[in-house]
C-alpha cells in the first residue's frame, strides 16, 4: 500500500474505509464467470514468491500502475499465505484480465465459516483477520464464496482508462 496513510487510490486510508460502502457478497450464487479472455492458472504450495512474482507481472503488463500493482500482489499474497496456513491443502490461482479490469482468482480445499470474513475492521489487539480486511480495502471488489468443496475468493482491480 501506499505510504503515510493513503491508499493507493490516492485517498487518505481511514476516510476510504469508512466512505466505501460494503461490497455484497454471493449469497449461494457461484462468483460470476471469467471473462471471455481465458484465465492463467498457477497451482502453488509454499512458494508464494514465484506467486507474487506472477501476479506483478501481469498487473504491469494489464497496465497497473506500480502502486496499484503492490497492492494486488499484497492481496493475493495474503489469501494464498491464508491458503497455506490454514487450508493444508495445495492452491491454485487463476489470473486474467481485459480492457476494464485484472482478476485474480484463487482457490483451496479449505472452508472459511464467517460470512463477513474481511468485511470487519478487526481491532489492533485481534490476533487474526487482519489480512482479509486488507484485501478488501485494497481491492476493487472481492467475492468469497467457501462451502464444503473448497474456497474461491476472486480479486478484481479496475484498469485506468487507456
Amino acid at each position: 500500500m501506499a505510504s503515510e496513510g493513503r491508499t493507493a487510490r490516492g485517498a487518505p486510508a481511514a476516510h476510504e474505509a469508512l466512505a466505501r460502502p460494503p461490497i455484497a457478497r454471493p449469497s449461494d450464487d457461484e462468483p460470476s464467470p471469467p471473462a471471455a479472455r481465458e484465465p492463467t492458472s498457477y497451482p502453488y504450495t509454499t512458494d508464494l514468491a514465484s506467486i507474487r512474482a506472477i501476479v506483478q507481472r501481469y498487473a504491469i503488463k494489464a497496465g497497473l500502475s506500480e502502486a496499484r500493482a503492490i497492492d494486488l500482489v499484497l492481496a493475493v499474497s495474503e489469501v494464498a499465505a491464508n491458503t497455506v496456513r490454514h487450508a493444508k491443502s495445495p492452491g491454485n490461482l487463476q489470473i486474467w484480465y481485459d480492457a476494464h479490469e485484472i482478476v485474480c482468482q484463487l482457490h483451496d480445499e479449505g472452508t472459511i465459516t464467517d460470512p463477513l470474513a474481511g468485511q470487519r475492521q478487526p481491532s489492533l489487539e485481534a490476533r487474526g483477520g487482519h489480512g482479509l480486511w486488507i484485501v478488501n480495502e485494497v481491492c476493487d471488489q472481492v467475492e468469497l464464496r467457501s462451502d464444503e468443496t473448497g474456497t474461491t475468493i476472486r480479486l478484481h482491480m479496475n484498469l485506468p482508462p487507456s
